[in-house]
C-alpha cells in the first residue's frame, strides 16, 4: 500500500496531484502532471512509428486559457453581449466554439458493454505457447502492453455496476506483430449458437422498449419469454444466476475467449484451444443482498475498486492459459462439440496450461479518450493465431467491425491514440472522417511503380500473417445447425452439480427472484419445465418460491453426468491483497492498538479504513477515513471491531436515518447496521479491546467467523486467515433442499 512521508498508510482515491488552496488561486501556472498511478495509451504515432513525446504531450498544454485554436482568452465567463443587459452576439466566437463542441462531446454509447472500466498493464509470456504458436508475444519473458476494459453487458453508461449480469473481459495486446483483441467474456458459455441471433437476445435482455424498464436487468418478461423459448441459453442462464453473476471485484474475475481458436505453430501445425484468464486473487462473488445495497450506496462500486486497487499498488494480475485440443476434423472432444459456443470442456477434462501473466498497473489518465474510445475487434490477430468456424464467432468478425464504424464516427477508429497499433502500418487505406495521419506518396495502390513499388506483399518467411487453409467439407448452402449442437441440458446439469450446497441455494433464489419479476406466469411456468429438466431439486425449490406446482420436464434429467470442481467458487484459499478491512472506533479504543492495527494491515498489503463516529483524528497519525454516517458494509472485506459502539453524541436520525434504527443495549445503531450486515453476509468480524463487549451485546459472538482476539497482531492473524476463504462459508443458512 503507498504511504505518505510520514508512513501513515495512505488511503487511495485522492482527486489529483495538486494541494487545493482555500482561496481560488491567480497565479498562473502550467497543468498538473497526472497521478503517479496513471497512465496514457503508448505515445505512436497514428501509423504506428514509436515517438520520443512525453506523457504530457497527449494533454492539455500552456498555462493559460485558450480557444482551439490556440488564441489566448481573457474572460470565459461571460458572453459578448449588446451591452451588459443586452442580447448575445452570433459574432461572440468564443461562445459558438465552446457551446458547439459541449453539445457534441458525446458519442454513441455502445449498445451492449455500454459500462465498463479499463486500465492498462503488461503481458508477460512464460515461453510454454511458443510450441504452440508462432505469435511472438508468447515469447519467453517477451513483455507486451496491454489495455484491458472490463463491463457489464444489458446497463447503459450510467447503470449500477452490480446488476445481476455477464461481465465483458476484453484484453487488447499492442504486440509488436500487429494488434491481437481477445474480446471474451466472465462466463465460458454465450446464450445463442449463432451470431444472427445475437440482435434478439439482446433485445430480449435490455428495458422494455415501451416502457424503457427495467435498467440492466434480466428479471422482465421479455429476456425469459426468449430464454425459456431458446433452450441452448439454459446454460449460460445458470452461470448468471449463480454468484459468477454479481462478481466481488473485477480482480476476482475469470475471463474466458468463449469461442475455440485455432493456433498456429512455426512449423506450420495447428492445436484448437479455448483461452482462460485465472485471477491470482481466486473467483469471488458478493451476495445478492449485498448487490442491492452496493447498487444504491456506491453504483461505481466495481471501477472504483479497481482504480483504488492499482493507485495503491495492489496490482491485479492474472493468468492467461490455454486448453488444448487435436486439430482434428470433427472439431470436437469426447463428444462435446468444440464450435458450439454454448459447451465447455471441463478443466478435469483438459487442465488449463498457463502461458502467461498479465499485470495491469496504471489508471487511464483519461476516461473518454482510453475506457470509452477503445475498440476492439475480433478480426485482430497476429500471425499464429487464427479463428475457427464457430458460428457465433464468425459472425462476430463482421459485427465488431461495423459497429466501430458508426460508434466511432468512420473507418479511421484505429488511429484514436488508444486503438493504435505499436507495430508499422502501411495499409493504402486512406482519407475518411478523423484521418490523423498524413500520408505521403502518390500510389496508393499495388503494384506500383511510382512509389518504388511500397508497400509490398511480405514473403512467408518474413512472418507474416496467413490465413491457415482449413479444408472446406464439400457440402451445400443451406440454413442449418450440425445435430451436435442439439444437446442443450446435459452441461447445464453439470454445471449445476458442480456448485457446493450455498451456491445452490444462491442460485435457486436468483432464479425464483427473477422469474418472480416477471408478469406472465406462461413464462414462469415455461422457464419451470426447463429447470425441473436441469435437477428436480432445482425446479421444485424454485416453483415453491414462485407458489406454482412443479412441472414436467421439458426433456429428461440428464444422466452419468459428472461434476466438474473448478466451477465451484467454494473451497480453495487466496492471497487477501487489496482487500478493504475495516475498523470500527470510538473514544474508547486504545490509540496505541489502533496505530499498530492500522500499519500492520496497510504493511500486509491490506487496506485499512477506520470508521469512526466522527471525522478528524482519533490516533496520533490516524484519521478517520470514514464516518459512522458515510460508512456502509458493502465496502468492507472484513471488520475489526475496536469499540463497544456506544452511541455518538451526534447520534439522531434527524442527521442520519440509519441513527433511528431500534439497536440492542448500549450500541449506536449504525453499528448494529455495520456488523450485522457483514455477519449476514458471511464476512470476518473480529473483536479487539473493548469490541468484544459489542460482540456480545449484539449476541453474535461465538458464531463461525466471529473472532475475539488479545492483540493487534493477532487480529490481524486472525481476519488474513479468515479471508482466505474470502467469506466464513458455513455462517450460510441452508435449507437442505439441495444438497
Amino acid at each position: 500500500m503507498s504511504t505518505h512521508e510520514n508512513q501513515t498508510p495512505q488511503v487511495p482515491g485522492v482527486p489529483g496531484t495538486g494541494e487545493p488552496t482555500l482561496e481560488e488561486p491567480t497565479t498562473p501556472r502550467e497543468p498538473l502532471p497526472p497521478k503517479p498511478d496513471q497512465g496514457a495509451p503508448e505515445r505512436v504515432s497514428p501509423t504506428g512509428a514509436p515517438t520520443d513525446a512525453p506523457m504530457s504531450s497527449m494533454a492539455q498544454q500552456g498555462e493559460y486559457l485558450t480557444t482551439a485554436h490556440g488564441a489566448r482568452l481573457t474572460n470565459s465567463d461571460q458572453s459578448l453581449k449588446a451591452g451588459a443587459r443586452g442580447p448575445v452576439l452570433l459574432q461572440d466566437h468564443h461562445f459558438r466554439e465552446k457551446i458547439s463542441h459541449f453539445d457534441h462531446e458525446r458519442i454513441p454509447e455502445r449498445v451492449v458493454h455500454a459500462r465498463g472500466a479499463g486500465a492498462h498493464g503488461t503481458f508477460r509470456g512464460y515461453g510454454s505457447a511458443t510450441k504452440l504458436s508462432r505469435a511472438g508475444l508468447f515469447a519467453k519473458d517477451k513483455e507486451t502492453s496491454v489495455f484491458v476494459r472490463f463491463s457489464t453487458v444489458l446497463g447503459s453508461r450510467g447503470s449500477g455496476d452490480l446488476a445481476r449480469d455477464t461481465r465483458g473481459f476484453a484484453t487488447k495486446f499492442y504486440t509488436d506483430e500487429g494488434t491481437w483483441d481477445l474480446v471474451g467474456n466472465n462466463i465460458p458459455v454465450f446464450f445463442i449458437q449463432d451470431a444472427i441471433k445475437f440482435p434478439d437476445v439482446i433485445h430480449a435482455g435490455k428495458p422494455h422498449p415501451d416502457r424503457e424498464i427495467p435498467q440492466a436487468q434480466s428479471a422482465h418478461d421479455t429476456f425469459w419469454d426468449f430464454v425459456s423459448l431458446h433452450t441452448e441459453a439454459q446454460h449460460h442462464t445458470i452461470w448468471n444466476m449463480s454468484d459468477r453473476g454479481i462478481p466481488r471485484s473485477f480482480r476476482t474475475m475469470e475471463g474466458f475467449g468463449v469461442h475455440t481458436f485455432r493456433l498456429v505453430a512455426q512449423d506450420g501445425s495447428t492445436a484448437l484451444v479455448k483461452f482462460h484468464w485465472k485471477p491470482r486473487l481466486g473467483v469471488h462473488s458478493v451476495v445478492w443482498e449485498e448487490a442491492q445495497l452496493v447498487n444504491g450506496a456506491d453504483p461505481d462500486f466495481h471501477r472504483r475498486d479497481l482504480a483504488d486497487a492499482i493507485e495503491a499498488g495492489a496490482f491485479p494480475q492474472w493468468e492467461l492459459g490455454v486448453q488444448v485440443f487435436e486439430d482434428n476434423e470433427e472439431q470436437s472432444f469426447q463428444g462435446i462439440d468444440l464450435l458450439d459456443p454454448t459447451k465447455i470442456v471441463p478443466e478435469e477434462l483438459v487442465p488449463v496450461q498457463p502461458v502467461g501473466l498479465m499485470t495491469l498497473d496504471r489508471n487511464p489518465s483519461n476516461y473518454f479518450a482510453e475506457t470509452e474510445q477503445v475498440a476492439f475487434n475480433p478480426n485482430n490477430l497476429v500471425p499464429g493465431i487464427d479463428v475457427t468456424n464457430d458460428p457465433l464467432l464468425q459472425g462476430r468478425l463482421f459485427s465488431y467491425l461495423d459497429t466501430q464504424i458508426t460508434r466511432l464516427g468512420g473507418p479511421n477508429w484505429n488511429q484514436l491514440p488508444i486503438n493504435r497499433p505499436h507495430a508499422a502500418v502501411n495499409d493504402m487505406l486512406r482519407d475518411g472522417y478523423h484521418q490523423s495521419a498524413v500520408h505521403s506518396g502518390v500510389a496508393p495502390y499495388r503494384p506500383n511503380s511510382l512509389d518504388g513499388g511500397n508497400p509490398f506483399e511480405t514473403p512467408e518467411s518474413e512472418h507474416a500473417f496467413i490465413d491457415y487453409p482449413a479444408p472446406v467439407a464439400e457440402s451445400v448452402k443451406e440454413r442449418a445447425r450440425p445435430q451436435s449442437f442439439d444437446d442443450h441440458f446435459s452441461q447445464v446439469r453439470m454445471f449445476w452439480l458442480s456448485l457446493s450446497e450455498v451456491e445452490r441455494e444462491h442460485t435457486a433464489q436468483a432464479y425464483a427472484f427473477e422469474l418472480g419479476k416477471c408478469w406472465d406466469e406462461t413464462i414462469r411456468t415455461r422457464q419451470l419445465r426447463h429447470l425441473f429438466a436441469i435437477d428436480p431439486a432445482l425446479g421444485h425449490a424454485v416453483a415453491q418460491g414462485l407458489g406454482l406446482p412443479d412441472q414436467e420436464p421439458t426433456v429428461a434429467p440428464a444422466q452419468d453426468v459428472q461434476p466438474s470442481p473448478a466451477l465451484s467458487q467454494v473451497g480453495g484459499t487466496w492471497p487477501v491483497d487489496g482487500r478493504q478491512v475495516g475498523i470500527l472506533v470510538g473514544p474508547d479504543t486504545d490509540a496505541e492498538q489502533l496505530t499498530t492495527l492500522v500499519s500492520r494491515i496497510d504493511a500486509a498489503d491490506m487496506v485499512p479504513l477506520v470508521i469512526a463516529p466522527q471525522g478528524g483524528e482519533v490516533a496520533p497519525g490516524v484519521v478517520a477515513h470514514r464516518t459512522l454516517l458515510t460508512a456502509r458494509s458493502i465496502e468492507f472485506d472484513a471488520v475489526v471491531v475496536a469499540t463497544a459502539g456506544a452511541p455518538a453524541h451526534q447520534v439522531a436520525a434527524g442527521m442520519d436515518a440509519k441513527a433511528g434504527a431500534p439497536s440492542p443495549g448500549d450500541v449506536d445503531p449504525r453499528v448494529s447496521l455495520l456488523v450485522n450486515e457483514m455477519w449476514r453476509h458471511a464476512k470476518a468480524i473480529v473483536a479487539v479491546g473493548p469490541g468484544a463487549t459489542a460482540l456480545q451485546t449484539l449476541q453474535i459472538a461465538q458464531t463461525p467467523g466471529v473472532v475475539a482476539a488479545d492483540s493487534a497482531e493477532d487480529a490481524l492473524s486472525t481476519v488474513t486467515e479468515l479471508l482466505g476463504s474470502h467469506r466464513v462459508w458455513e455462517r450460510f443458512p441452508t435449507t437442505g433442499m439441495l444438497a
